[in-house]
């Protein structure tokens, strides 16, 4: 088989760049070819058996639309937030794809309303208070698809897709690229049909951070140029959301950056979900990892938000996604597969967190299959060092953050470590090939790497 253009990966920079094709009118055949399921058969059982069932692959993070079908289904609308796209093609080119691709999501039924710009003046007391935790605010206004909302406008851009003329493979993984040389002539994809061979004028590989590891073995067999990147290794912390109301009222997203001492490594949060649900997704290997969703409709009593901490790895060490695995595999070693969950006191106080403790608290785990534990059994120092200093830094900002019952889960690991080198065109040194979204280690979130496809998109059309 033979295609005009052959896209690895159905989550969003894969999709907005077929997306973009058509709409620019372009009449080249398109293939999509994604690990997981359409976004209606896409179901995680936990729903119903109370624990994870270790699908694979993983209904949460492959799949049509990839994490987003499942995830909070938060949009950033600033290009300060969502990766280093901005320093390859320019921050007013970022911003401009970025406000086209908003009013696209519009067109599929995304909620018009925009969180965090109501209210400026009590913006600017919260930025406040960040300055005298030695913290610095980010403004982002956010558009808040919610977890259930996000897999109905996926559907039915899916089908809008598919209408178009776009050929979507489901159950097809990609296992190696076609080269000949310095130039990529297609893909080699298996399926329960078995092994193919796809040739392709244009190869785009956009596996999202559930493919980066994949992308970085790739990498290194055919020499495509690329160079290890920050990795981040952190947990979710959970409290009650009448500890956060405040905030989750101004900006329903805090985004926050600090430098605790004495290690002044960077610190930020990530994924606030106001009323929302402490997730986990299985990666390879059984790997368990958290994560975090928030309902349209559906609320819970607490509010969940990522602290992660940021590594850059030097010469010997090339191998950040390793690294960050042995950490997750420790933790779910100790967790016997499951996430690990400790109170913030315990941690203070050098003990472990037992399940009566947790029984007793105000703060109530919303993932009821977390087991109370050690994370400093696993963790490293460095980084739980940071998260400590930067928690007690949050709680000038959102007294009651730093409380002996605020729950901390892990591992919480951002697989997008590995940057693939790009031309502001989005080419890599292999000819025919472009690499997009998490995976290239260029973008972070929903947003950045929908633009990111549209920018593809438009070159390809």
């Amino acid at each position: 088989m033979t295609y005009d253009v052959v896209i690895v990966g159905a989550g969003p920079a894969g999709i907005f760049t077929a997306l973009e094709m058509r709409r620019r009118g372009s009449a080249k055949t398109i293939l999509m070819v994604e690990k997981g399921k359409p976004v209606e058969e896409r179901r995680c059982p936990k729903a119903k058996t109370g624990r994870c069932m270790g699908c694979n692959p993983c209904s949460i993070t492959t799949g049509f639309s990839g994490a987003g079908a499942f995830s909070d289904g938060k949009l950033s609308l600033s290009c300060q937030v969502g990766g280093e796209l901005p320093s390859l093609i320019g921050e007013d080119t970022a911003q401009a794809l970025i406000d086209y691709t908003d009013r696209i999501y519009l067109e599929f039924g995304a909620d018009t309303h925009v969180e965090g710009v109501d209210n400026p003046e009590k913006v600017r007391q919260i930025r406040r208070q960040a300055i005298q935790a030695g913290l610095t605010l980010v403004d982002c206004p956010i558009r808040h698809l919610g977890t259930e909302k996000a897999r109905q406008l996926y559907l039915d851009i899916q089908r809008h897709l598919a209408a178009s003329g776009v050929e979507l493979r489901f159950g097809h993984s990609c296992t190696d690229l076609m080269m000949d040389g310095a130039l990529c002539r297609g893909v080699v994809v298996e399926s329960a049909a078995g092994r193919e061979e796809i040739s392709a004028g244009s190869v785009v590989i956009a596996t999202g951070r559930r493919g980066a590891d994949w992308l970085e073995t790739l990498c290194a067999r055919h020499d495509i140029a690329h160079q290890p990147g920050t990795v981040d290794i952190g947990v979710r912390v959970e409290v009650r959301s009448e500890i956060m109301d405040e905030v989750n009222q101004v900006l329903y997203e805090s985004k926050l950056i600090g430098y605790p001492p004495p290690f002044r490594n960077k610190v930020r949060t990530f994924c606030q979900n106001p009323g929302g649900f402490v997730s986990q997704e299985n990666y390879d290997n059984d790997l368990a990892v958290v994560n975090g969703h928030s309902y349209k409709d559906l609320k819970s009593a607490n509010t969940n938000v990522s602290i992660l901490c940021s590594h850059n790895f030097t010469y010997p060490f090339n191998q950040p996604i390793a690294y960050a695995q042995k950490v997750g595999e420790l933790t779910n070693m100790l967790a016997d597969g499951h996430i690990l969950v400790q109170r913030f006191g315990d941690i203070l106080a050098g003990k472990r967190t037992w399940p009566e403790e947790l029984a007793r608290s105000n703060v109530r785990p919303t993932l009821p299959d977390a087991v109370a534990g050690d994370i400093t059994a696993a963790m490293p120092y460095r980084p739980m060092v940071n998260i400590i200093g930067f928690i007690q830094a949050m709680d000038q900002v959102v007294p009651g953050f730093a409380s002996p019952e605020t729950l901390l889960y892990a591992p919480e690991l951002k697989f997008y470590s590995n940057k693939v080198k790009l031309t502001p065109e989005l080419s890599t040194n292999v000819e025919n090939l472009y690499c997009l979204g998490d995976s290239s280690g260029w973008t972070r979130g929903l947003m950045m790497a929908s633009a990111m496809g549209v920018a593809m998109g438009r070159r390809l059309a």
